[in-house]
C-alpha cells in the first residue's frame, strides 16, 4: 500500500493526513479510537496523535467494513478481531437464511 506523499511512504502521519489518506473526518477517527480497541495512535509529546502505517490500515479497514460492506460497529468489531473480511454481506446473508431453512425441515 502506498499511503505516502510523491510515493514515498512516511513512517507517521497527522491525524489531519490521516484523515486525508482515509477521506474520514478527524472526528470520525477520534470515535473509532474509543470503538476500536487495535486502532490506537501514540502520541507525541505534544499530545498530538500521531498514526503509524499499522493505524492507517486498520482504518481504511474499518472504513471498509463500515461503509462498503455495510457492517454495524458491533459487526465491524468483531470481523476485525476474527481477521476476516466479509465479500459480500447480503449473499451470506441468504446463504444463512437458506441453511435456517434446512435445518427447520
Amino acid at each position: 500500500m502506498n499511503i505516502g506523499n510523491n510515493n514515498e511512504e512516511k513512517n507517521h502521519y497527522t491525524i489531519g493526513e490521516a484523515a486525508s489518506i482515509s477521506d474520514v473526518k478527524p472526528s470520525v477517527l477520534r470515535f473509532w479510537e474509543t470503538e476500536f480497541k487495535n486502532l490506537s495512535p501514540i502520541k507525541n509529546k505534544f499530545g498530538h496523535r500521531v498514526y503509524r502505517k499499522k493505524d492507517i490500515e486498520i482504518i481504511l479497514k474499518i472504513k471498509n467494513l463500515l461503509y462498503e460492506q455495510g457492517l454495524t460497529i458491533k459487526g465491524a468489531i468483531n470481523a476485525l478481531k476474527t481477521n476476516f473480511s466479509i465479500s459480500n454481506p447480503k449473499e451470506i446473508r441468504e446463504k444463512l437464511l437458506e441453511i435456517l431453512s434446512m435445518l427447520r425441515k
